[in-house]
């Protein structure tokens, strides 16, 4: 609903103090950039190709390709690693990089804001770290839907904890992350550590409670 991909049950969703749905499609995309969870392409499309896609809600009848786009699309396969992969075809890739070059063109989009859905999927713990540190370094507002607890605790400044299809409490992740709430939504239990150096919370998760017993929703 916060991207429009689905229209909002009840209530409105807005922007800028304006209702989402009456925003034009390309005006949106000049602010919002999206990364659905299964993203597609053409058949054969290269990277570069791709990920120049992001910079298309910038381009009219007046404003044409120019260096700047080229730069922008440079810098966010640069920013994800993936330069070396611009002449190949996405088909030919890993999982791993076909999800690095797919948030290069959310990045080249250049929006304020960028609404992900699991972007650290098929990465590995490195390139899950690195994104999120490249995204964080933006400085813009970002949503998204991740499912590593450690990851969310360590990375973001606001949880949003959902449970029972709805919102089961939200806040700074030292405040919602409790060993209390990952219990009872995730039944996992769990141990707060806080980095002296950042101030983060890192958390170590344990074994839950059997398959029998576990009431998770």
């Amino acid at each position: 609903a916060m991207s429009r991909l689905l229209p909002a049950n009840e209530g409105e969703v807005l922007l800028d103090g304006a209702d989402i749905s009456s925003i034009r499609r390309k005006d949106l995309a000049r602010t919002i950039s999206v990364l659905p969870q299964t993203p597609t392409a053409p058949e054969g499309l290269n990277v570069a190709d791709l990920v120049s896609r992001g910079r298309h809600p910038h381009q009219s009848w007046i404003r044409q390709w120019s260096s700047t786009d080229e730069a922008e699309v440079h810098k966010a396969l640069e920013m994800t690693g993936s330069l070396g992969l611009a002449e190949r075809t996405l088909d030919s890739l890993s999982g791993g990089q076909r999800q690095r070059v797919w948030i290069s063109m959310t990045l080249a989009q250049g929006t304020d804001l960028l609404v992900l859905d699991e972007p650290t999927n098929h990465l590995d713990v490195h390139h899950q770290i690195q994104l999120l540190e490249t995204v964080r370094a933006l400085g813009r507002t970002v949503v998204a839907a991740v499912h590593d607890l450690q990851l969310a605790a360590a990375h973001f400044d606001e949880v949003a904890v959902l449970h029972d299809g709805g919102l089961h409490s939200v806040g700074p992740p030292a405040a919602v992350l409790t060993p209390q709430t990952v219990r009872h939504v995730f039944d996992v239990d769990a141990q707060h550590l806080v980095d002296p150096a950042t101030g983060r919370v890192h958390l170590v998760l344990g074994a839950g409670a059997p398959p029998a017993a576990s009431h998770r929703k």
